[in-house]
């Protein structure tokens, strides 16, 4: 993941409350984008995927099949 290394995740987590809440709602398309993301890190077998494959199951359980 060297290529988000200019991504500053403390300011990410630390956003407001209202930007927050207006995150917790993804379209379909965002939510199978994320889906796709962390299925690709998992993969990577880095330092993340396990996460990336934890949170890519806990994702896939809650949307629907694309099919």
């Amino acid at each position: 993941m060297d290529d988000y290394e200019h991504i500053d995740l403390d300011e990410i987590l630390s956003a407001p409350m209202e930007t927050a809440e207006r995150l917790a709602l993804l379209t379909s398309e965002e939510a199978y984008d994320v889906l796709r993301l962390l299925v690709t890190a998992s993969q990577e077998g880095g330092s993340m995927s396990r996460d990336a494959d934890r949170l890519a199951k806990a994702i896939a359980v809650r949307i629907p099949s694309e099919n």
